[in-house]
């Protein structure tokens, strides 16, 4: 059979149930902690022990590594879990690089956490070239891009970043939560390793809590074995249901992300001709610094994430969200459903957030819809 090359039928075949004698459609859940020796000890399935493995794990990194185009997938319990096992197969004193603009929490675990054995970080403005190059140390071992940013949504160029990386014997790893593999190919464009909130859009109903790394085949060996290592013996993995929600998720993927983009474009163009928006922050309009290289880098639209500034500090922006009936007003994204969050708040002091954005999950609703909510809101 010749192997399918669209992504809805990849997305589809990769989460069909594997070795199932029962011959159900759908994939059952395995609970189950433990598995059955044989009477020589051995383990005729497979599986020992969830922490280990699970079956419902195994399909789920098995069903990403095909769809993203890696040599692997390793699941985890949350995306700040997969965060922290690449910074984990770093050693003390090694150097990364990060994005001045990029998910606070990514900040918080390197300045909390790492610094306490002597993981050095630089915040570099990523659509900044030449700041990247001059940022490289002797020790530096790690470029993390996250393209678009959180939640300025910046641009950064991952193909030329990732050559810049491994010309000084680095890794490049890609935050590639707001896009998906629907929109943006990081392994394709040379970087080592793709990171996924899985709990965002590729379970995309805000009831799952999951993360995953992928890794391309250009990986070095040492790294991927660290990685499954880190996994293993942290124990940060996902259960077998949400393992299962994932998968199930993937098969959809396409069809609501698709939908969102649309809806998000639609919904940005609104937000940049209403008098009452101050700036809009989104790739698609051709007025984002970065337009040209968005798409190329997203030729299939360049996400559902918008931010938006409205007055002059966050009592007007927190104004304007309790007047939406449509957005609720929640942290995360992805879902079905449309979330807006007033970001600086949910950040801390240090954040360089502004006070007047908003940050704009955009769901599958009709647009229509959504843009009288908005409308009345800022009226």
């Amino acid at each position: 059979m010749t192997k399918p090359t669209h992504f809805e039928t990849r997305a589809i075949q990769a989460t069909e149930p594997k070795g199932d004698e029962t011959g159900s459609v759908a994939n059952a859940i395995y609970p189950s902690t433990t598995f059955k020796r044989e009477a020589d000890g051995t383990f005729k399935s497979g599986y020992i022990y969830s922490r280990k493995n699970n079956p419902n794990r195994s399909l789920l990194e098995t069903a990403l590594a095909e769809i993203e185009g890696g040599e692997l997938a390793l699941a985890f319990a949350s995306g700040m879990a997969a965060i922290n096992t690449v910074f984990q197969a770093l050693k003390p004193g090694d150097h990364v690089i990060v994005p001045d603009d990029a998910y606070y929490e990514l900040r918080r675990t390197l300045s909390e956490l790492f610094s306490a054995w002597q993981l050095q970080h630089t915040p570099v403005d990523m659509t900044n070239h030449s700041a990247i190059t001059a940022a490289v140390k002797p020790n530096t071992k790690l470029i993390w891009v996250e393209s678009p940013s959180n939640p300025l949504l910046k641009v950064s160029d991952i193909q030329r970043i990732s050559q810049l990386a491994h010309a000084h014997d680095a890794l490049c790893v890609v935050d590639n939560t707001w896009c998906t593999p629907v929109l943006q190919r990081p392994l394709a464009l040379g970087a080592d390793a793709v990171m996924y909130s899985t709990t965002k859009y590729f379970g995309g109903h805000s009831d799952s809590l999951s993360g995953a790394l992928v890794l391309n085949q250009s990986a070095p060996k040492a790294f991927k074995d660290k990685l499954k290592n880190i996994q293993n013996l942290s124990g940060a993995v996902p259960s077998a249901f949400d393992a299962w929600l994932i998968t199930r998720g993937i098969k959809t993927l396409k069809l609501r992300v698709i939908q969102q983009v649309k809806n998000a474009q639609t919904l940005a163009q609104f937000f940049s001709e209403h008098q009452a928006i101050k700036a809009v922050h989104f790739p698609d309009l051709t007025t984002h610094p970065q337009h040209d290289l968005a798409q190329q880098q997203m030729p299939n639209g360049c996400g559902a994430m918008i931010s938006i500034q409205v007055g002059k500090g966050r009592d007007v922006a927190m104004g304007v969200i309790a007047k939406l009936k449509l957005f609720t007003p929640a942290t995360s994204l992805g879902g079905v459903e449309s979330l807006v969050e007033h970001r600086k708040s949910v950040e801390d002091i240090n954040s360089q957030t502004p006070e007047n954005l908003i940050r704009v999950s955009v769901g599958i609703e009709h647009i229509d819809d959504l843009i009288a909510d908005w409308g009345q809101a800022l009226a």
